[in-house]
C-alpha cells in the first residue's frame, strides 16, 4: 500500500471513528413540537374555576393538644390522668375551650397541674376581664397582650413571684394555668 493510499485510508478511519463517537454524544432527535398555529386550531380548554382553599381551622381543643406532647407525655408517665372541664372565666363558658386539670386521681391532694384553652372573641374576653377585676383579679397588660391573675393575698404560699391561676387574653384566644409561669406550656391546639 502506498503512502497515500495509507494515508487515505487513516484518514477515512479517523472520519468515521469521530462520527461514531460524536453520535454516541447526543441525544435522540428532538420530538416536533407543534406550532401556535397548530395548537390554535384545536379546540378551545377553558381553565379551570379557582376557589378559594379555606384556612385550616384550629383543631378542637383537648387536654393533651394543648401542652406540649412532651410535657403530657411525662404526667402520663407517673400515672397523671386529666380531668377535663368546660372553660370558664368566672361565670362566663365558653363552649369551645377546654380546662384540664391534671393529677393523680387515685389519691387526694391538691398537687395538681391546671391548664385551660380557648378562642375568643374581642368582646367577651372585655366582659371576662371586666369580671374578674370586680372579684379582686389583678391585671397586668404587657406587649403581647394581658394577663389577669388572682390577688396575691389569695394564693397562702402558691405560685412563684406571687402569681396564682393566670388568665391570658391574647389575639383571639385565652389561656389558663395554675401559674403565670405555667402560661408557657399552654398553646393553640395542634
Amino acid at each position: 500500500m502506498t503512502d497515500t493510499r495509507r494515508r487515505a485510508a487513516w484518514a477515512t478511519t479517523g472520519a468515521l471513528l469521530a462520527a461514531v463517537v460524536l453520535t454516541a454524544c447526543t441525544g435522540p432527535a428532538p420530538e416536533a413540537v407543534p406550532s401556535v398555529a397548530e395548537s390554535a386550531a384545536g379546540p378551545t380548554i377553558e381553565a379551570p374555576e379557582t376557589t378559594a382553599t379555606p384556612a385550616s381551622e384550629t383543631p378542637d381543643p383537648t387536654c393533651e393538644n394543648i401542652i406540649p406532647q412532651a410535657t403530657a407525655d411525662d404526667f402520663t408517665s407517673i400515672g397523671w390522668v386529666t380531668q377535663q372541664e368546660p372553660f370558664r372565666i368566672g361565670a362566663i363558658e365558653l363552649e369551645d375551650g377546654i380546662q384540664c386539670k391534671w393529677g393523680d386521681q387515685k389519691i387526694a391532694s391538691d398537687r395538681v397541674q391546671i391548664f385551660g384553652w380557648a378562642p375568643i372573641d374581642e368582646a367577651t374576653a372585655a366582659t371576662a376581664q371586666k369580671e374578674l377585676v370586680a372579684s379582686g383579679w389583678k391585671v397586668e397588660l404587657e406587649d403581647d397582650g394581658t394577663y389577669v391573675t388572682e390577688n396575691p393575698e389569695w394564693l397562702g404560699g402558691r405560685g412563684v413571684d406571687g402569681y396564682g391561676l393566670t388568665y391570658f387574653f391574647g389575639d383571639g384566644f385565652v389561656k389558663l394555668a395554675d401559674t403565670r409561669q405555667s402560661l408557657i406550656l399552654v398553646d393553640t391546639p395542634r
